[in-house]
Protein backbone atom coordinates (compact mmCIF):
# COMPACT_ATOMS: atom_id res chain seq x y z
CA UNK A 1 0.00 0.00 0.00
CA UNK A 2 2.83 2.47 0.64
CA UNK A 3 4.68 1.19 -2.38
CA UNK A 4 1.22 2.29 -3.88
CA UNK A 5 0.97 5.40 -2.63
CA UNK A 6 4.67 6.87 -3.08
CA UNK A 7 4.41 5.83 -6.98
CA UNK A 8 0.95 8.09 -6.56
CA UNK A 9 2.76 10.87 -5.34
CA UNK A 10 6.32 10.44 -7.61
CA UNK A 11 4.23 10.70 -10.41
CA UNK A 12 1.96 14.01 -8.63
CA UNK A 13 5.55 15.64 -8.01
CA UNK A 14 6.57 15.06 -11.37
CA UNK A 15 3.44 16.58 -12.61
CA UNK A 16 3.89 19.56 -10.75
CA UNK A 17 7.93 19.73 -11.93
CA UNK A 18 7.30 19.44 -15.81
CA UNK A 19 3.64 21.81 -15.40
CA UNK A 20 3.13 23.76 -12.51
CA UNK A 21 5.12 26.01 -12.98
CA UNK A 22 3.63 27.11 -16.53
CA UNK A 23 0.38 26.67 -14.37
CA UNK A 24 1.44 28.89 -11.77
CA UNK A 25 3.04 31.50 -14.55
CA UNK A 26 -0.29 31.65 -16.48
CA UNK A 27 -2.86 32.10 -13.60
CA UNK A 28 -1.45 34.37 -10.73
CA UNK A 29 -4.28 34.26 -8.64
CA UNK A 30 -4.51 29.96 -8.70
CA UNK A 31 -4.60 28.55 -5.57
CA UNK A 32 -5.04 25.37 -4.85
CA UNK A 33 -3.73 22.23 -2.73
CA UNK A 34 -0.25 21.69 -4.45
CA UNK A 35 -0.86 17.48 -5.47
CA UNK A 36 -4.80 16.73 -4.18
CA UNK A 37 -6.16 19.02 -6.88
CA UNK A 38 -6.23 18.31 -10.50
CA UNK A 39 -3.50 17.53 -12.62
CA UNK A 40 -1.52 20.28 -14.01
CA UNK A 41 -0.91 18.25 -16.90
CA UNK A 42 -4.77 18.10 -17.33
CA UNK A 43 -5.02 22.09 -16.43
CA UNK A 44 -2.31 22.62 -19.36
CA UNK A 45 -4.32 20.62 -21.73
CA UNK A 46 -7.85 21.89 -21.09
CA UNK A 47 -7.44 25.53 -19.66
CA UNK A 48 -3.45 26.92 -20.59
CA UNK A 49 -3.64 26.08 -24.04
CA UNK A 50 -7.63 27.64 -24.91
CA UNK A 51 -7.49 30.44 -22.70
CA UNK A 52 -3.85 31.49 -22.92
CA UNK A 53 -3.28 30.60 -26.79
CA UNK A 54 -6.59 30.74 -28.39
CA UNK A 55 -6.97 33.07 -26.15
CA UNK A 56 -10.59 32.04 -24.71
CA UNK A 57 -11.23 34.26 -21.55
CA UNK A 58 -7.57 35.10 -22.45
CA UNK A 59 -7.10 38.31 -19.93
CA UNK A 60 -8.64 36.74 -16.59
CA UNK A 61 -5.98 35.48 -14.09
CA UNK A 62 -7.61 31.97 -13.10
CA UNK A 63 -8.41 29.22 -15.12
CA UNK A 64 -11.42 29.70 -16.84
CA UNK A 65 -13.47 25.95 -19.35
CA UNK A 66 -13.38 27.03 -22.72
CA UNK A 67 -17.52 26.74 -22.74
CA UNK A 68 -17.40 28.80 -19.91
CA UNK A 69 -17.80 32.78 -20.37
CA UNK A 70 -16.24 35.68 -17.50
CA UNK A 71 -17.12 39.10 -18.66
CA UNK A 72 -15.71 42.22 -16.52
CA UNK A 73 -13.36 39.99 -14.91
CA UNK A 74 -11.58 43.42 -13.24
CA UNK A 75 -14.50 43.61 -10.77
CA UNK A 76 -14.01 40.24 -9.33
CA UNK A 77 -12.71 39.95 -6.45
CA UNK A 78 -12.06 36.07 -5.13
CA UNK A 79 -10.25 34.33 -2.33
CA UNK A 80 -8.08 30.61 -2.82
CA UNK A 81 -9.99 27.40 -3.46
CA UNK A 82 -11.93 29.16 -5.69
CA UNK A 83 -12.27 29.75 -9.59
CA UNK A 84 -14.88 31.19 -11.22
CA UNK A 85 -15.64 29.85 -14.77
CA UNK A 86 -13.66 27.03 -14.40
CA UNK A 87 -16.75 24.77 -14.59
CA UNK A 88 -18.68 23.86 -17.95
CA UNK A 89 -20.83 26.21 -19.17
CA UNK A 90 -20.87 29.07 -16.56
CA UNK A 91 -21.58 32.16 -17.50
CA UNK A 92 -20.61 35.44 -15.39
CA UNK A 93 -21.64 38.61 -15.91
CA UNK A 94 -19.75 41.23 -13.55
CA UNK A 95 -20.86 44.80 -14.80
CA UNK A 96 -21.59 45.31 -11.02
CA UNK A 97 -18.92 43.93 -8.46
CA UNK A 98 -19.01 40.48 -7.79
CA UNK A 99 -17.34 39.77 -4.26
CA UNK A 100 -16.51 35.83 -4.14
CA UNK A 101 -14.99 34.34 -0.81
CA UNK A 102 -12.79 31.09 -0.14
CA UNK A 103 -13.39 27.72 -0.85
CA UNK A 104 -16.47 28.53 -3.39
CA UNK A 105 -17.35 25.91 -6.65
CA UNK A 106 -19.14 27.05 -9.18
CA UNK A 107 -21.60 23.86 -10.85
CA UNK A 108 -21.72 23.24 -14.00
CA UNK A 109 -24.34 25.67 -16.26
CA UNK A 110 -24.50 28.22 -13.57
CA UNK A 111 -24.60 31.88 -14.18
CA UNK A 112 -24.10 34.40 -11.74
CA UNK A 113 -25.51 37.73 -13.28
CA UNK A 114 -24.66 41.13 -11.18
CA UNK A 115 -26.82 43.70 -13.76
CA UNK A 116 -30.30 43.51 -15.51
CA UNK A 117 -30.97 44.99 -18.63
CA UNK A 118 -32.59 48.34 -17.93
CA UNK A 119 -36.22 48.09 -18.78
CA UNK A 120 -36.69 51.34 -21.02
CA UNK A 121 -33.63 51.22 -22.51
CA UNK A 122 -32.10 48.00 -23.58
CA UNK A 123 -28.71 48.83 -24.92
CA UNK A 124 -28.07 50.00 -20.93
CA UNK A 125 -27.57 48.09 -17.59
CA UNK A 126 -28.76 49.37 -14.71
CA UNK A 127 -26.33 49.71 -11.20
CA UNK A 128 -26.92 47.33 -8.05
CA UNK A 129 -24.79 46.54 -5.63
CA UNK A 130 -22.14 43.66 -5.56
CA UNK A 131 -23.09 40.42 -5.68
CA UNK A 132 -21.23 38.75 -2.25
CA UNK A 133 -20.49 35.19 -1.61
CA UNK A 134 -19.01 34.18 1.48
CA UNK A 135 -16.64 30.91 2.31
CA UNK A 136 -16.96 27.22 1.94
CA UNK A 137 -20.23 27.68 -0.97
CA UNK A 138 -21.04 25.46 -3.12
CA UNK A 139 -23.89 26.34 -5.84
CA UNK A 140 -25.75 23.47 -7.65
CA UNK A 141 -25.68 23.14 -11.76
CA UNK A 142 -27.49 25.62 -13.59
CA UNK A 143 -28.27 27.44 -10.77
CA UNK A 144 -28.54 31.86 -11.13
CA UNK A 145 -27.23 34.47 -9.16
CA UNK A 146 -29.38 37.16 -9.56
CA UNK A 147 -28.00 40.93 -9.16
CA UNK A 148 -27.17 42.00 -5.45
CA UNK A 149 -27.58 38.68 -3.61
CA UNK A 150 -25.79 38.02 -0.64
CA UNK A 151 -24.82 34.42 0.18
CA UNK A 152 -23.51 33.36 3.29
CA UNK A 153 -20.66 31.51 4.54
CA UNK A 154 -21.42 27.37 5.04
CA UNK A 155 -23.96 27.44 1.88
CA UNK A 156 -24.96 24.48 -0.11
CA UNK A 157 -27.79 26.11 -2.89
CA UNK A 158 -29.26 23.40 -4.61
CA UNK A 159 -29.20 22.76 -8.56
CA UNK A 160 -31.64 24.32 -10.85
CA UNK A 161 -31.96 27.61 -7.98
CA UNK A 162 -32.58 31.02 -8.76
CA UNK A 163 -31.60 33.42 -6.12
CA UNK A 164 -33.22 36.46 -6.11
CA UNK A 165 -32.81 37.20 -2.40
CA UNK A 166 -30.13 36.88 0.21
CA UNK A 167 -29.28 33.50 1.66
CA UNK A 168 -28.23 33.32 5.44
CA UNK A 169 -25.01 31.34 6.58
CA UNK A 170 -25.02 27.75 7.78
CA UNK A 171 -28.09 26.66 5.67
CA UNK A 172 -28.66 24.39 2.86
CA UNK A 173 -30.81 26.38 -0.05
CA UNK A 174 -33.02 25.68 -3.01
CA UNK A 175 -36.00 26.36 -5.34
CA UNK A 176 -37.10 29.11 -7.64
CA UNK A 177 -37.33 31.74 -5.81
CA UNK A 178 -34.56 30.14 -3.35
CA UNK A 179 -34.83 29.73 0.26
CA UNK A 180 -33.36 28.13 2.55
CA UNK A 181 -34.89 24.35 3.51
CA UNK A 182 -32.79 23.24 6.51
CA UNK A 183 -29.55 24.56 9.08
CA UNK A 184 -25.82 23.24 7.37
CA UNK A 185 -23.31 21.77 9.46
CA UNK A 186 -20.27 23.27 10.23
CA UNK A 187 -17.72 22.59 7.03
CA UNK A 188 -15.18 20.29 8.83
CA UNK A 189 -12.25 20.07 5.54
CA UNK A 190 -9.24 21.32 6.65
CA UNK A 191 -6.44 22.74 4.69
CA UNK A 192 -2.75 22.83 5.35
CA UNK A 193 -1.04 26.64 3.90
CA UNK A 194 2.23 24.37 3.47
CA UNK A 195 -0.04 22.18 0.82
CA UNK A 196 -0.46 24.42 -2.03
CA UNK A 197 0.77 25.66 -5.15
CA UNK A 198 1.92 28.89 -4.14
CA UNK A 199 2.34 30.88 -1.01
CA UNK A 200 -1.21 32.27 0.85
CA UNK A 201 -1.33 35.97 0.49
CA UNK A 202 -1.55 37.93 3.97
CA UNK A 203 -5.30 38.60 3.00
CA UNK A 204 -6.38 35.36 2.40
CA UNK A 205 -4.78 33.69 5.82
CA UNK A 206 -7.57 34.17 8.12
CA UNK A 207 -9.70 31.86 5.87
CA UNK A 208 -7.46 29.05 7.84
CA UNK A 209 -7.97 30.23 11.39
Amino acid sequence: MNVSSNKVLLKRKLDFMLFGWIVNLAYPQYYRQKYTYLSYYYIFINYVIPQKILRINGKVPWPVHYTSRVGNYKNITKGILCDPGDNIGVYIQAINPIVIGNNVSIAAGTSIISANHNHLYHSLHDSAPPIVIGDNVFIGANSVVLPGVKIGDNVVIGAGSVIPKDIPSNCIAVGNPCKPIKPMEDYKEKYDISGFNRKILKKNLDYFK
